[in-house]
């Protein structure tokens, strides 16, 4: 009985098949759910969610996760495992000690594409702690424009080739003056704005004596150069270099631009005052004291103007309040200013519009149409039939503009003047047709039915007849005229 039972165990153990147990290590069950395992962890590193609706399928073609893919992926474990086992038996080793080779459930498709139909839960912290997983994660490699070469030994010709491509390029390694200066010469000759970089490198790496001699000799260079420095603002350096040049009038313009930073009223005043003794040209001498002079005026008037408004003295500063200040406006600014506000004043007012005429020598063109613009704006008629009426030696008044009379009437019907006045002044345009246009345009019915009555023309009149009121007086008009036998019509 005993020698039956164990024949019995020693078949057991000599049979190539083994019983089921739940601490075998070697189960297939839980090579499977390793290989799930290490598959879903990397799924989480390389997946792409664009796939999910894509079937995977293994090499053999069969859907990754169903169940004839499952028997045969456990069938090719087994036969693994089997395998293994019989080489560690042949060897004479008779523990389970030694594992069999994990063959990879999973073919390669499966392990960057496929996605386990069943649902997994291990995150990725816990993939990478898990010894028994490799990390497949493929290692990119980096393009090789991310490569930037900074120690080559770039010639200076290729130097400026790289720049123009947008390479990044040291200028580091041009150590010497002469490799230096090639390089510019090579910048220059390739014609492109690159130029100015290395400009900037020799700013940087030479000093101001030997920079702006080589410069000198080189003119396209050097342009670049002091636009750069205006541009950016280095006063004090793009001074050093026109005062090493001899240009004298660069100079002093350069230091009179100062004037643009400085905004206390009073220190700009007195910087401009220092700037009329620089070597300008005659020219620019009295533009730059013509400026001085203005802002003295524009103080003076601004702080008389600003009392008056306080104290509410003035009517016109309490019908048309003032919006900005005058300080720093320009000329016709401040001339128009002054025709708004002081219009009447006597010549020998620094306020006075007839003052600032004379004092900064206004052409009498534009003194007229900043007057006009002014006093149309105010609607004072009366003021804009003076500014055009003159006498001549015999007393006779006579209408004339400088500007013609046609912007005269343009500049009126801006600023909303009635007709009748509008009349009066299309009809000083000396051009018919001229005439004729801006009456139609502006409805002077009177100056077109008497300037076709003029013309004689009888065709046109009685059109125009057909454009007015009827009942109106300008129908009455016309009618009178056409039935006028004194008229020799010319149609």
């Amino acid at each position: 009985m005993s020698r039956a039972r164990a024949d019995e165990e020693e078949y057991w153990h000599s049979s190539k098949f083994r019983a089921f147990t739940f601490d075998d290590e070697d189960d297939e069950l839980s090579q499977l759910k390793e290989s799930k395992r290490a598959v879903n962890s990397l799924r989480d590193i390389v997946d792409d969610d664009d796939d999910d609706d894509l079937e995977r399928v293994s090499w053999s073609g069969e859907p990754v996760g169903s169940i004839s893919w499952s028997i045969k992926e456990t069938a090719s474990s087994s036969t693994s495992s089997l395998e293994g086992r019989d080489s560690s038996l042949q060897k004479g080793s008779s523990s389970y000690a030694a594992f069999p080779k994990q063959v990879s459930s999973y073919s390669l498709s499966s392990l960057f594409k496929g996605r386990n139909k069943l649902p997994s839960f291990q995150s990725l912290s816990d993939a990478l702690s898990d010894t028994g997983v490799k990390n497949y994660t493929p290692e990119l490699r980096r393009p090789k424009a991310e490569y930037k070469d900074y120690s080559s030994d770039w010639s200076p010709k290729d130097t400026v080739r790289r720049m123009q491509r947008g390479k990044v390029c040291s200028l580091e390694r041009f150590r010497s003056l002469q490799d230096k200066l090639v390089l510019l010469d090579e910048a220059v000759g390739g014609h492109d704005g690159n130029v100015i970089t290395v400009l900037i490198f020799l700013k940087r790496t030479l000093r101001r004596e030997i920079l702006f001699r080589e410069l000198e000799v080189r003119q396209v260079a050097l342009c670049h150069l002091i636009h750069f420095l205006k541009e950016t603002g280095e006063q004090k350096l793009l001074l050093d270099l026109l005062r090493f040049l001899d240009r004298t009038e660069e100079v002093a313009l350069s230091q009179y631009q100062e004037h643009l930073n400085i905004q206390d009223v009073e220190k700009r005043r007195e910087f401009l005052k220092g700037c009329i003794g620089l070597p300008f040209s005659a020219e620019d001498t009295s533009h730059i004291q013509d400026h001085y002079t203005l802002l003295e005026r524009q103080i003076i008037i601004e702080a008389n103007d600003r009392h008056l408004e306080t104290a509410g003295q003035s009517e016109i500063f309490r019908k048309y309040p003032r919006k900005a200040s005058i300080l720093n406006m320009p000329l016709v600014t401040t001339l128009f200013y002054s025709c708004f506000y002081h219009y009447t004043e006597a010549e020998g007012t620094f306020s006075s519009p007839t003052n600032l005429k004379k004092t900064f020598k206004i052409p009498d063109k534009q003194y007229v149409l900043t007057a006009l613009a002014a006093r149309a704006k105010l609607r004072a008629w009366d003021d804009v039939d003076a500014l055009f009426t003159t006498k001549n030696w015999l007393g006779y008044t006579k209408k004339k503009a400088p500007i013609g009379f046609h912007r005269v009437v343009e500049i009126l019907q801006r600023n909303n003047a009635p007709v009748q006045v509008l009349q009066e002044y299309v009809r000083l345009v000396e051009d018919v047709e001229t005439r004729l246009n801006l009456a139609t345009k502006y409805k002077c019915h009177d100056v077109v039915i008497e300037t076709y009555r003029d013309l004689k023309d009888r065709i046109q009149l009685t059109a125009y007849k057909c454009k007015v009121e009827r009942g109106s007086a300008e129908e009455d008009k016309i009618n009178s005229i056409l039935n006028n036998m004194q008229i020799r019509w010319k149609n």
